[in-house]
């Protein structure tokens, strides 16, 4: 049998070692081989061995780089390079988009965009930035053939803001797992003990200068502990001089390590996640598959992905009051439910399923 070819661009690349795009394309790359021909673009400069090849994957290589300002230009350029030999493109976010109608009088391929989670509404971008992804976006739904929301909020807006419909594809998590805390007991001294753990990027939109006033300012009698890129931006930078040395707080930085991360997170009291924007968040989805009882910023993404079963706050006032009140809570029945829910709608297999039913279809 003769494999269609498939382009996936859009991504820093694989093997994932940086967010929920490449980790989607990490276990796509689980079953998607054995029915397309995938060539993935990925950015040079985190690949120094340069592999031609991954779990059945043709890899490219740019010298440009995937995020920021220049992801307009690296995704531009990986579309350039795909018009010829491809059956799809799937593109994974839309800071390319506007490139889209250029290439399709040129390509017979069927274009896919991701669209992600509206990314125009981010606070850390500036008035210009905004205005020209929510261009990028429209672009995206006018030109491509298939439009994937990540989250039924997601999917609803797009019917809503363009009169489309689109396929509603979450992300896996089957991937994570329980570590037992015996094996980093010296390293994280307070591992036994209840702590709320998040795991995030340091940005504006995920609310964690909130989180750490609230923690810092009042007498919890739990420790906070996070996980980020501290040193990615003077945001991160400012907070990490303010709160790193506040008594109740535990700040430490990004951890690629699956099973040192997978030990603080499968081990914690309760998870937090204070994302505003954005929709379907894999961080949030491997929480719930861990069995973690989740604190959840209450913006609709958060609850449509959590089936309105987590503990939610919407402030300041509504956070401490959630963490003044946890023993009020049944943690294991929400733990339970989170679970249940993790492993009914966010498996990789079937998500895989779903990708390549959607591609069957157009």
């Amino acid at each position: 049998m003769i494999k269609k070819k498939l382009a996936i661009v859009g991504i820093v690349g694989v093997p994932a070692n940086y967010g929920g795009f490449e980790t989607l394309v990490e276990y796509l790359l689980d079953l998607l081989p054995k029915f397309y021909d995938i060539t993935i673009y990925c950015q040079s400069q985190s690949y120094p061995d340069k592999v031609e090849t991954y779990k059945g994957a043709k890899l490219k290589y740019l010298n440009l780089k995937a995020n920021g300002v220049q992801s307009v230009i690296y995704d531009s350029v990986s579309l350039w390079k795909s018009i010829k030999g491809f059956d799809y493109i799937l593109i994974l976010g839309v800071s390319g988009a506007i490139t889209i109608p250029f290439i399709k009088p040129f390509t017979r391929a069927k274009v896919i965009t991701h669209i992600d989670g509206l990314e125009w509404k981010r606070d850390k971008w500036g008035a210009f930035a905004k205005r020209f992804l929510k261009f990028s976006e429209s672009i995206a739904v006018k030109y491509s053939d298939a439009i994937i929301s990540d989250n039924k909020h997601i999917y609803d807006y797009v019917q809503e803001e363009y009169g489309k419909d689109s396929h509603l594809i979450a992300y896996g998590a089957n991937h994570v797992t329980n570590v037992d805390p015996a094996l980093y007991q010296k390293k994280y001294s307070f591992i036994h003990k209840p702590y709320i753990f998040t795991v995030c990027r340091i940005e504006p939109e995920n609310n964690i200068e909130m989180q750490l006033r609230v923690f810092s300012e009042n007498e919890l009698d739990i420790p906070y502990v996070i996980v980020g890129n501290w040193n990615s931006s003077d945001y991160g930078m400012r907070l990490y001089r303010e709160y790193s040395t506040k008594k109740n707080v535990i700040l430490y930085n990004p951890i690629y390590t699956s099973e040192e991360l997978n030990v603080l997170r499968s081990n914690c009291h309760y998870y937090l996640h204070g994302h505003s924007a954005g929709g379907t968040n894999p961080s949030l989805v491997e929480a719930m598959y861990l069995g973690l009882p989740i604190i959840a910023f209450g913006v609709n993404y958060n609850r449509e992905t959590t089936f309105n079963q987590a503990i939610y706050f919407n402030d300041s006032i509504e956070l401490l009051q959630q963490l003044s009140r946890l023993e009020e809570f049944d943690r294991e029945a929400i733990s339970r439910d989170m679970y249940k829910l993790a492993r009914k709608n966010y498996s990789w297999k079937a998500i895989n399923k779903k990708y390549v039913n959607m591609l069957k279809s157009l």
